[in-house]
């Protein structure tokens, strides 16, 4: 079968996302704050807070694997060590210039998710096709750097990490509407990538 290596029962290719819980590993400022900003917008929205996922990608192709994945803060200037392909700033760009205002979008040979084994429902495998495989890397170095925290696309919600994912899903054209975090949980920002590839 196409994608399949003959040696072993793992794809020889695949893209797979995982839906890893805001905050999960121990990360109580981002749980906490994450959890406020739910149950502030639940209220607004006159809904139930529900739980918040962020998300990641692993891409597995001709022999290679690579994390992909955005997070916030960088931790240090060694970029290179986590595969930092694109910095962008957070809450305003005159602030990025400072470290602990940037976010960076990764994509990393051999990398790690830190808290994979939090992540729920996950894997979830989009596709064995190396070509889209291939193209999902190489856009990575292209992904937007709008400010982190703010809606400048006026999508109805903040760009943030979700947003990253999704903007390299759409480009690929993989079904973003359809793709959901586990039953009772949003992923916020997801929309936002989405409106920036259509842009």
């Amino acid at each position: 079968m196409i994608g399949e290596s003959p040696f072993s029962n793992e794809p020889a290719t695949s893209i797979d996302l995982y839906w890893i819980p805001l905050g999960a590993g121990g990360a109580g400022f981002v749980r906490f704050n994450g959890r406020v900003y739910e149950a502030i917008t639940a209220r607004m929205e006159r809904r139930r807070p529900l739980d918040l996922y962020h998300t990641a990608l692993e891409v597995r192709v001709t022999g290679d694997r690579f994390i992909v994945e955005n997070a916030w803060p960088s931790p240090n200037a060694d970029i290179a060590s986590r595969g930092v392909v694109v910095e962008g700033p957070v809450f305003s760009r005159r602030l990025a210039r400072f470290r602990p205002f940037r976010y960076e979008v990764r994509c990393w040979r051999d990398g790690l998710i830190a808290d994979i084994g939090a992540a729920v429902a996950s894997p979830h495998v989009l596709s064995n096709d190396p070509h889209r495989a291939r193209r999902l890397l190489d856009l990575v170095a292209s992904v937007p750097t709008q400010i982190w925290g703010r809606d400048e696309l006026h999508a109805g919600e903040m760009w943030n990490s979700n947003s990253v994912i999704s903007w390299l899903l759409s480009r690929c054209e993989f079904p973003v509407h359809e793709l959901r975090p586990p039953a009772g949980g949003r992923a916020p920002g997801w929309d936002a990538g989405i409106a920036a590839a259509r842009g």
